[in-house]
């Protein structure tokens, strides 16, 4: 077995995708059994293991189901608003040692409690805190890029990056790409993000086919420990089959990974555009290939069933996942040969 062998990414599959549905059963909020959501990753033969981060209340089924289906749980999520959120971060990362996951996928709101915008210093203490508390418990803290988090606004990552390393901590990083995809060709989503000004000069690049992409600006400070594979198409249809109370459609940043039948999704459908969805992972993936330093470790398919990504949609949830982890298969396997081959 090739060095390269031994170094690829553990596939893991989101438990909000878990889930199966169709035309007479939309994407809903209420979820499978958990037993039956391993056994769905388990017998799809594509994942090496579970990605969620139990409750309290549920952690006992989850110990359950992974001594019953030989599978593992590496890692785990969540979101967290300082000054409110303290308490229930610890208790996440304990959470995380005693299911046996290495790694916690941190969300942090860009606003406090009390309503202030974080700065920059402040998200690095943040960060410091709970990479102490963490690895004092051999769980590794990432912070992840996320809408309607600090990370929305793409160009404080390498400045909180560069503040967390001059203290000689490494920064890790999950790269979710949809975040930057969904956002191309979409003058009012960059704006959230702050760099619409910068995408249209140019400075500023997100198409992850160009050189210099902010793709591969992360993907060059070796900081990214783990990759999200959601496909999510540039300036794509919000989710017209929800509505929030205000009557706001959700913000759409999922696209089918496979083609919809008809009636199981709103909008019409192109292959092509999920290429820089793929684009990002083949990235991922090569860079981690020709570069010994890369710390990336985990790499999981995020076709969920929350408002902003699939919710209602008449397609099969699961189906997309399995779809998504045999491309991640695919692409390693074409990144070690173009290795091999000495052409990346």
């Amino acid at each position: 077995m090739s060095n390269n062998e031994h170094r690829r990414p553990l596939i893991g599959c989101n438990g909000r995708g878990a889930q199966r549905s169709g035309l007479d059963r939309p994407v809903g909020l209420e979820e499978l059994p958990i037993r039956e959501q391993f056994r769905l990753v388990a017998e799809s033969g594509v994942f090496d293991y579970f990605d969620r981060l139990p409750l309290r209340s549920n952690l006992d089924d989850y110990l359950a189901a992974m001594r019953e289906f030989d599978l593992p749980v590496h890692t785990g999520s969540w979101f967290y608003r300082l000054g409110a959120d303290d308490a229930l971060l610890r208790d996440n990362l304990a959470i995380c040692k005693e299911v046996g996951a290495a790694c916690h996928n941190i969300m942090t709101f860009t606003h406090h409690a009390d309503g202030h915008r974080l700065g920059d210093e402040e998200i690095v203490a943040h960060y410091l805190d709970v990479y102490d508390a963490g690895m004092k418990l051999g769980v590794a803290p990432a912070f992840e890029l996320h809408v309607n988090m600090w990370t929305e606004e793409f160009l404080r990552v390498e400045e909180i990056a560069d503040a967390v390393q001059r203290r000689g901590v490494p920064f890790n990083f999950t790269l979710d790409y949809s975040h930057v995809n969904f956002k191309i060709g979409n003058p009012e989503e960059l704006e959230r993000s702050g760099v619409r000004a910068q995408v249209e000069s140019g400075a500023l690049v997100l198409d992850p086919f160009e050189r210099h992409s902010l793709c591969e600006r992360w993907l060059d400070r070796d900081i990214v420990v783990w990759a999200q594979l959601r496909s999510a198409a540039p300036n794509q249809p919000l989710n017209l089959w929800w509505k929030d109370e205000e009557g706001a459609f959700g913000r759409g940043i999922q696209y089918p990974f496979v083609k919809p039948a008809p009636g199981q999704w709103h909008s019409a459908w192109s292959a092509y555009l999920l290429e820089p969805s793929k684009e990002a992972i083949r990235k991922v993936l090569r860079h981690h290939v020709r570069n010994p330093a890369s710390p990336l470790k985990y790499l999981t398919t995020e076709m969920i069933n929350l408002p902003d990504y699939g919710l209602n949609a008449r397609y099969d949830l699961f189906e997309q996942n399995v779809a998504a982890a045999r491309f991640i298969r695919s692409a390693w396997d074409e990144a070690v040969a173009l290795d091999a081959a000495g052409v990346l």
